[in-house]
């Protein structure tokens, strides 16, 4: 059973929803799409997961206006983003990471994927 939604933001320490942004992309199907994935995952603090709502870049990067006590510093006129934002089920009621399908953490992870997915991954960049 979850917490009710009025009490999770007072619970919540770390404010991990605004410690990173999720940008949903077009679902990746071909080489040249996994390739520009590889590309956005050779940045720092870049990640991609699928769920159940599709494919999304995961960019860890705190916002900043977030106190050190996990307030907002601009509460009153904060984006409408994050007016939006419903705590009805979030982080406190279960770990985002649970509801993925697939999970890469960086270049490394999704290199691997792109090989076992496309037999012809590494014959690509060889000159002939």
């Amino acid at each position: 059973m979850s917490t009710p939604a009025e009490n999770k933001c007072a619970r919540c320490h770390n404010s991990k929803c605004c410690t990173y942004i999720t940008q949903q992309i077009t679902t990746p199907r071909a080489m040249s799409d996994f390739d520009t994935l590889l590309w956005q995952l050779s940045h720092s603090e870049v990640q991609l997961y699928k769920d159940e709502d599709g494919w999304f870049l995961l960019i860890n990067t705190p916002c900043l206006h977030l106190q050190p006590g996990g307030g907002c510093g601009i509460y009153e006129v904060r984006p409408q983003i994050c007016r939006g934002h419903s705590n009805d089920f979030c982080e406190l009621d279960a770990p985002a990471e649970e509801g993925f399908e697939r999970f890469f953490d960086g270049y490394e992870s999704l290199l691997k994927y792109c090989k076992k997915r496309f037999k012809g991954w590494e014959k690509r960049y060889k000159k002939a």
